[in-house]
């Protein structure tokens, strides 16, 4: 397994969340800004590690590339699991399933 490869398992599966975001993108701050506003006050940590694309952008990519997304970024997992980008994460939300994955992985208490 090359080395982008395991940083990303190694930081999806260490975390109940990370998001892969790049800097100065609108949809990342999207994705942040919504988990944000579901954890506070209720959070483990200060909210969602942001993992900078930079040389993983690769396994971004092929991850995005197998959900049929065209952007890497941002790329969000949830329980050690890939869960897609802003589009997946928004329907999740509407779906009512966000909260309950969250508090499943351990990033919601409450």
């Amino acid at each position: 397994m090359s080395r982008p490869y395991e940083m990303v398992r190694q930081l999806g599966s260490c975390n109940a969340v990370v998001v892969f975001s790049a800097s100065g993108c609108p949809m990342c701050t999207v994705a942040e800004r919504l988990l944000f506003s579901l954890s506070w006050p209720h959070h483990r940590g200060a909210g969602p590690p942001r993992g900078g694309a930079g040389h993983k952008e690769e396994v971004l990519r092929e991850l995005a590339d197998g959900q049929g997304q065209q952007q890497p970024v941002p790329a969000v997992f949830i329980g050690g699991k890939f869960l897609g980008g802003v589009e997946a994460l928004m329907a999740c939300h509407i779906n009512g399933n966000l909260v309950p994955l969250l508090k499943h992985s351990g990033a919601l208490w409450l």
